[in-house]
């Protein structure tokens, strides 16, 4: 696959991105690289990054539990500790290998230790992939609160490596395809209808897949990088996916993955895109029936919606106050900043769980 040219960075395909990395630090005289694992990329995907890495240059290895749960200021502050034990300074490099946790947090750790050192991600799973490797946000969570504390900055170059995806299990999988489905419905119908029958893709479909929807986020990053705009309209489905996701992130029994929360909030603000934006109601069934057919029916308990909905008090696109959503007008085409009144939303749960 060809490289993908961003307006600061590169994101580079398999083997081609290993022979770039070589490259940038060669060109770069680092002093230093730190390689972030989690307990499951170290087992899994770790080895095969260092066959790939040709240096005389030390490589430190840091590893961090996984989970969503550690994706917090504590593990943070251990990471900084361990690279000032380390002699770590402005002139070394950090690669983030793994899911989202790793790469949003390794970078946040990246952008502030000594007011910013050079990193790389090189994502693991497919959501990491197509969504949280690219577009240079970095952050962890405040309690319960999603990405509350963070900044944005890009990384020197992504690396994706296909092959990482053999190492996943098939619900892992399906929770990278809920953020490809989401790249389809706000900005591309074709792609979005490309990811309808799920069952019969292959391998070389999915790198397809894969590419067109970096495509799809990388096109609308650039045209707004801080997301004052068009970059709101990649939280669709987040604002309340993001709130459910982080109201049963402690609950072990019941806990989603990020894109099994994510699909729970498309169907949701389908709904509300339907009762405020006249969003086709045939279009709404078909949205609600793929999703649930690929990520599964999990109830939503209507003793929880107002926990719920006290979570979405704090979305970062909220203002003054007042939580915003970005809706739908038809497949490919949003609106940002979309209010809807708690009735509704209560009704939106009802019409997910019948």
């Amino acid at each position: 696959m060809t490289s993908i040219p961003t307006q600061d960075y590169s994101i580079h395909f398999n083997t081609t991105g290993y022979s770039k990395l070589n490259e940038l630090i060669k060109n770069n005289d680092y002093s230093s690289i730190f390689i972030l694992v989690d307990s499951n990329t170290n087992a899994n995907c770790l080895t095969p990054v260092l066959q790939h890495i040709e240096t005389d240059i030390r490589i430190e290895i840091l590893e961090i539990e996984s989970g969503e749960q550690h994706k917090n200021l504590d593990t943070c502050a251990s990471l900084w500790s361990a690279l000032s034990e380390l002699g770590t300074d402005r002139k070394s490099l950090m690669i983030n290998l793994g899911g989202g946790v790793v790469t949003d947090l390794g970078g946040f750790v990246a952008c502030c230790y000594q007011r910013g050192i050079d990193f790389i991600n090189i994502p693991t799973t497919l959501l990491s992939m197509v969504d949280a490797s690219i577009g240079g946000k970095n952050g962890v969570d405040l309690g319960l609160l999603k990405n509350q504390i963070g900044v944005i900055k890009t990384p020197k170059m992504v690396i994706v490596d296909t092959s990482f995806l053999n190492t996943l299990s098939s619900r892992e999988m399906r929770s990278g395809l809920a953020e490809m489905i989401k790249h389809g419905l706000i900005a591309n119908p074709k792609h979005y209808s490309d990811l309808k029958n799920l069952s019969k893709l292959t391998l070389e479909d999915l790198d397809a897949l894969i590419y067109d929807s970096i495509l799809v986020k990388k096109h609308i990053v650039e045209q707004d990088p801080t997301e004052q705009n068009l970059r709101k309209t990649l939280n669709f489905g987040h604002t309340l996916g993001h709130a459910i996701e982080s109201f049963y992130l402690n609950k072990k029994d019941q806990a989603l993955l990020h894109g099994e929360a994510i699909a729970i909030g498309m169907i949701l603000e389908s709904y509300l895109s339907s009762k405020l934006l006249n969003f086709d109601t045939d279009k709404l069934n078909k949205i609600k029936s793929q999703l649930i057919n690929t990520f599964g029916h999990p109830k939503i308990n209507p003793e929880n919606y107002d926990s719920i909905i006290d979570l979405m008090k704090h979305d970062k696109k909220n203002q003054n106050g007042i939580i915003k959503f970005v809706l739908l007008k038809d497949i490919g085409n949003c609106a940002i900043n979309q209010e809807a009144s708690k009735e509704l939303i209560i009704n939106s749960f009802e019409f997910y769980n019948n």
